[in-house]
């Protein structure tokens, strides 16, 4: 169960790096490298969250519906 939150609090920090550098962009008008920063920090964590999700379904700590319903 805690698999479950750890993905979730990675995806928080995913949007919330999105969001400091939408910041960035708009208050710097780019004469700085932090939205540079920011979009490398959420690629890290997004590689990171694919990474984890895998190793999870890999040792079957979370598993995958099926997209229809079963009858």
């Amino acid at each position: 169960m805690i698999i479950k939150y750890l993905i979730v609090a990675i995806f928080v920090a995913i949007v919330a790096s999105l969001g400091s550098s939408l910041y960035y962009m708009l208050k710097d008008e780019g004469k700085s490298k932090r939205m540079v920063n920011s979009l490398t920090v959420r690629i890290s964590l997004s590689v990171a969250l694919f990474i984890l999700l895998f190793v999870s379904w890999y040792f079957g700590l979370i598993e995958p519906h099926p997209v229809a319903p079963q009858p």
